[in-house]
């Protein structure tokens, strides 16, 4: 399959899992369009003072993948500044939470995988 930006489903999330303003997401596959134990594919844009709320992640893991900017990244309650070209990964019960405080957008590639 292959989709254009044409194509995929772009989102705006007010206050995102209780995050601060709107992050954009675009869906590079909608959920109906894995065959696969995954959930979420897409690459998320973040404004300044713009973020994604603390929450934990139970039967699922999420990776991060920072494609432009640098962002504040919580990790159970641990903050570390992640910039271009790092990788997170996030599950098990284990809860994260990343925001933008930086004038240039924080773009990310997000992927949630299933556990069952």
């Amino acid at each position: 399959m292959i989709k254009t930006v044409e194509q995929m489903t772009r989102v705006i999330n007010q206050n995102m899992r209780g995050g601060e303003g709107e992050v954009e997401v675009l869906h590079l596959f909608d959920a109906p369009e894995f065959t696969g134990k995954a959930r979420l594919c897409a690459k998320i844009t973040m404004k300044q003072g713009c973020s994604i709320g603390f929450h934990e992640h139970g039967q699922e893991e999420e990776i991060y993948y920072i494609l432009e900017g640098e962002g504040v990244f919580n990790e159970d309650g641990q903050e570390s500044i992640i910039g271009l070209g790092t990788a997170t990964i996030t599950g098990n019960g284990h809860s994260h939470s990343i925001r933008n405080n930086n004038p240039e957008p924080l773009v990310l590639l997000a992927v949630i995988l299933l556990f069952a």
